[in-house]
């Protein structure tokens, strides 16, 4: 019953508001007709597009070096990778995932703790490789493992590249 009442009432009072005066808005509308439209800029002039053609597609690339640059045989370097050489457990880590965590010395001998990607600690001395690239221990100090890389110079060689890895925090 209540209910009835409310619906009733929302509908009266939606019904209210469809009245036949509409004379103001023809008053509205009459006034905006008297005004009168205002002047209209013309358009600007459009300039035609002048096409770019690209006169230099037949000259050397300024991001390659010059054909006599070029190196064309491989690198007979000594440097090499050795392969018959054991691995050792750390050089199966990226060298970005193994963090220094101290220095320790046993024995006059000074040694790098080195903390893997899964939490094991291990030591290092000068001579032990690390990282995946070949990195072999070249000197400790309290701060930083400084290791030479051996890494593939794209042309069939290899070349050697320092690389270090600092006490973390």
């Amino acid at each position: 019953m209540k209910r009835s009442f409310v619906i009733a009432g929302v509908a009266l009072v939606a019904l209210g508001g469809c009245a036949k005066d509409v004379s103001d808005l023809e008053q509205y509308i009459g006034e905006v007709h008297a005004r009168g439209g205002g002047r209209i800029e013309p358009l600007p002039q459009i300039k035609p597009y002048e096409t770019f053609v690209y006169s230099a597609s037949d000259m050397r690339s300024p991001f390659m070096p010059a054909i006599e640059d070029r190196p064309t045989t491989t690198s007979a370097s000594s440097i090499r990778p050795d392969q018959a050489r054991a691995r050792e457990f750390l050089e199966q880590f990226p060298l970005d995932t193994l963090r220094m965590v101290g220095t320790i010395n046993l024995s006059g001998s000074d040694y790098a703790l080195v903390k893997t990607s899964d939490g094991l600690l291990h030591r290092v001395r000068v001579g032990n490789h690390m990282g995946q690239s070949e990195g072999r221990v070249i000197e400790i100090s309290d701060s930083e493992i400084k290791l030479i890389e051996i890494i593939s110079d794209g042309l069939g060689g290899y070349i050697e590249r320092p690389a270090a890895v600092a006490l973390s925090d």
